[in-house]
């Protein structure tokens, strides 16, 4: 009976640290099967996420400095944005007020929605670190990974390079948390691996639902190839990174 109480503990702190990720999901989807006139759904879709920001932030569900995260990772997936898409790796083809270069900027917070996971999960399981390899080691592979989604365009790949680096750099490093009285651990590279597939499956639904398109998706849905898993892999070590240096330090 134990585990099953404690697996359902586990389940609610991990849907509860879903909300803003549910957020945006549950606005793509209605604004794709509910046209509201007068206002583009891009638009539609910042002003209510916007909403909803404000909402966790004023109710207490996300604090001052969670906020802070959610919006460097916010600049920085709009940035990533504005670049892929003047490189045509993807689009946004439905029309609105608040495009940047052909960017909706309300595609931040789907970056930023990965921040707010990883800051409210580690907060309600009480989550800590042991073999963290340290400000530089850490700062210097995030900002390779996020450099490289830039310079794959020009120079060859080093994504698998990258990866072999994170498993190096990160061998020793466990995430520890607590699930009521009781503590587990795991490998933090398993940790990435989970959250770089669940990231995929949540990005399929979103290109269903028309968040954006790729080229094979222009004439009809594809599934989104499982190789994009390694990107979200790489991205969520970014993330990771940010939020660790804010609780550790």
């Amino acid at each position: 009976m134990k585990p099953i109480i404690q697996l359902l503990h586990f389940g609610y702190h991990q849907a509860m640290s879903c909300i803003f990720p549910v957020a945006i999901f549950g606005t793509l989807i209605l604004s794709s099967v509910i046209e509201v006139p007068f206002i583009h759904r891009y638009d539609l879709i910042l002003l209510t996420l916007l909403g909803v920001q404000f909402f966790m932030y004023f109710s207490g569900l996300e604090t001052r400095d969670e906020i802070k995260v959610i919006c460097v990772f916010h600049i920085i997936g709009l940035v990533l944005e504005l670049y892929k898409v003047w490189m045509g790796s993807w689009s946004y083809p439905e029309p609105g007020y608040t495009k940047l270069l052909g960017v909706p900027l309300y595609s931040g917070f789907m970056y930023a929605s990965v921040a707010s996971f990883m800051c409210q999960v580690w907060r309600r399981l009480r989550m800590d670190m042991t073999g963290w390899p340290g400000l530089t080691s850490s700062v210097l592979l995030g900002g390779a990974i996020y450099l490289n989604f830039f310079t794959h365009h020009f120079i060859p790949d080093f994504r698998w390079w990258l990866t072999a680096l994170v498993f190096i750099v990160f061998w020793k490093t466990w995430i520890i948390y607590r699930v009521r009285t009781v503590t587990y651990r795991m490998p933090l590279t398993l940790v990435f691996i989970i959250v770089g597939f669940f990231i995929w499956l949540a990005e399929n639904i979103a290109t269903f639902f028309d968040a954006w398109k790729y080229p094979d998706q222009q004439q009809s849905w594809q599934l989104v190839g499982v190789s994009k898993i390694s990107s979200w892999f790489l991205l969520v070590i970014i993330s990771v990174i940010i939020v660790a240096q804010l609780k550790i330090c």
